[in-house]
């Protein structure tokens, strides 16, 4: 869900000093100030230190302090860490207060971010995410994600928790903007969050349409690089009626502050407000009944602990899976060693490119792997739910969670243990995307290293598709539905059938001021800090 990541600056008032689940006093203050190297300076002018007459823009080297060691589809992830806030949700039976914890739930992800300004890494064409989360009460959760589309980029994304009735589905849009001394990503994209027990068609389920706000990095030319989270975004229920319209406020020239969010929660069909929204997602948030004049505290980031997922060893996920993908990569940004980074990064987009080149050769569209276009328009199956395009490839329809589960596990591996059967495998092309090794050309009759996602699988004789359908996928032992599932995957789901986030290598080329001037002196000191709490 996110473009240039925040950090956290060390926070000067009494509120910021508070770290996460400690009470006021005695609390831990988080230094989350980065202070720039003098041999690294700003961060455009890095770049532009680089740039020399027919450089190729795409080996321009960004600091190390500049990257986060993760996949945007992992950093989605962020979004769903607050389980506490989302899990009682359906068992709310009052509308109203069901759609105020939609919002509280929304709000509570925004304060998650590491150290510093970090820029995720761009998922290449058809990478592939997956993770869950094992909750006190025996239940889990499944995320599902895929790389749906390069240029524009868009990252399409599935989690559900069948024992909670909860399901969401998103795409996230992020398109770049340089703006002067400022860059924005401005965040497309929708999210859908569906109550599977709620709403008056409970095939369709109580569906809350969420937005996003958009994401700036200031003084990218001179002074203190900030992050902010700035403009509207909505949580909407169609079917109650029901909107927030939130307002991520960015700081003014003369007055205001950094973090700052205001909004109301209103009924649509009486245009009556219900609540107004404060606060500083960053820090604590309020909520006031416009009804009884009551404010009380809405959610509070300093004593949050998120709750990270849990992913697969590296050693079972595949060469197009994320964190296997990116693993010399993200290796690199952690030890600071931005020359290695490039090198590995380098290394896996020119095996995008080349992978792209074997395409438009061969005439050949590409197609996810895990997601499929959405059926809308009037009347059609997923009507409403046009702007995610793409969607999970797969009927998620089980008459039990561990059904649920079972179905979910058939799209791809989730769960540690849980192995995907190669013979269900699509076919794999030409290239592999290690980043040990360097782009190969495929060998006549040779088998592929790397699928590619976009060749249909080859039509099954009746024997062999009958013995595939008795494959049972391995799963993680220690779970109690386990053994249901076991019997159940494969009979039940069915496997499916270009952008970065912030281009700074476009947005030069295009808008680059003529000339650049900044005033040094000896004391002056370059800050990466996040907005001020």
């Amino acid at each position: 869900m996110m473009g240039l990541v925040p950090g956290r600056r060390r926070a000067t008032s009494n509120a910021s000093s508070k770290s996460s689940g400690e009470g006021s006093q005695g609390e831990v203050v988080e230094d989350d100030t980065l202070v720039v190297e003098p041999d690294q300076g700003n961060v455009l002018m890095h770049i532009i230190s680089q740039l020399r007459p027919g450089a190729d823009l795409s080996r321009v080297v960004l600091p190390t302090f500049i990257l986060e060691p993760r996949s945007m589809l992992e950093r989605i992830t962020n979004f769903m860490c607050h389980p506490e806030m989302l899990l009682p949700i359906p068992q709310i039976d009052d509308p109203v207060e069901r759609f105020v914890s939609v919002v509280k739930f929304y709000l509570s992800g925004w304060h998650i971010r590491p150290p510093g300004v970090k820029k995720p890494l761009n998922p290449i064409l058809g990478e592939i995410f997956t993770c869950y989360w094992d909750f006190p009460d025996k239940t889990r959760a499944y995320y599902v994600s895929e790389q749906t589309s390069h240029h524009p980029p868009k990252s399409s994304y599935f989690y559900m928790v069948p024992d909670h009735h909860i399901r969401v589905d998103g795409t996230l849009k992020p398109r770049s903007k340089f703006l002067g001394n400022s860059a924005a990503s401005m965040m497309e994209g929708t999210a859908i969050l569906t109550l599977l027990n709620r709403g008056e068609d409970l095939k369709k389920g109580e569906r809350y349409v969420l937005t996003q706000p958009n994401m700036y990095a200031r003084g990218i030319l001179f002074g203190k690089m900030k992050y902010e989270l700035g403009d509207h975004s909505i949580v909407r229920c169609p079917e109650m009626g029901l909107c927030a319209d939130i307002d991520f406020k960015t700081k003014g020239w003369v007055s205001g502050t950094y973090n700052a969010i205001g909004g109301t929660i209103r009924n649509e069909h009486t245009g009556e407000v219900l609540y107004e929204l404060s606060g500083l997602w960053s820090e604590e948030m309020f909520i006031k009944d416009l009804k009884t004049g009551h404010k009380e505290m809405f959610f509070n980031a300093l004593r949050s602990k998120p709750s990270p997922p849990l992913c697969r060893p590296l050693d079972e996920q595949e060469e197009r899976e994320s964190q296997k993908l990116w693993a010399n990569t993200a290796q690199a940004v952690r030890d600071r060693n931005h020359e290695l980074a490039t090198d590995e990064k380098t290394k896996i987009e020119e095996i995008q490119r080349e992978e792209a080149a074997i395409r438009a050769n061969d005439g050949v569209e590409w197609h996810p792997r895990l997601f499929r276009r959405v059926k809308g328009g009037p009347l059609g199956p997923e009507e409403g739910e046009e702007d995610l395009e793409w969607i999970i490839n797969a009927n998620i329809d089980g008459t039990t969670p561990e059904k649920q589960a079972a179905q979910i596990m058939a799209i791809y591996p989730v769960v540690k243990g849980q192995r995907w059967d190669t013979k269900h495998a699509i076919p794999r092309r030409s290239v592999s995307v290690s980043a040990n090794n360097t782009p190969t050309t495929p060998r006549s009759g040779g088998a592929d290293l790397i699928d590619f996602g976009e060749d249909e699988p080859l039509p099954k004789k009746p024997e062999e598709s009958k013995s595939n359908n008795q494959t049972k996928p391995p799963l993680d032992p220690s779970h109690k539905s386990t053994a249901e599932i076991q019997e159940m995957l494969a009979a039940t789901g069915s496997r499916a059938a270009e952008g970065p986030l912030m281009n700074f290598h476009e947005d030069m080329e295009n808008n680059l001021p003529a000339k650049l001037k900044r005033s040094e002196s000896d004391d002056s000191s370059d800050e990466f800090v996040d907005a001020q709490g």
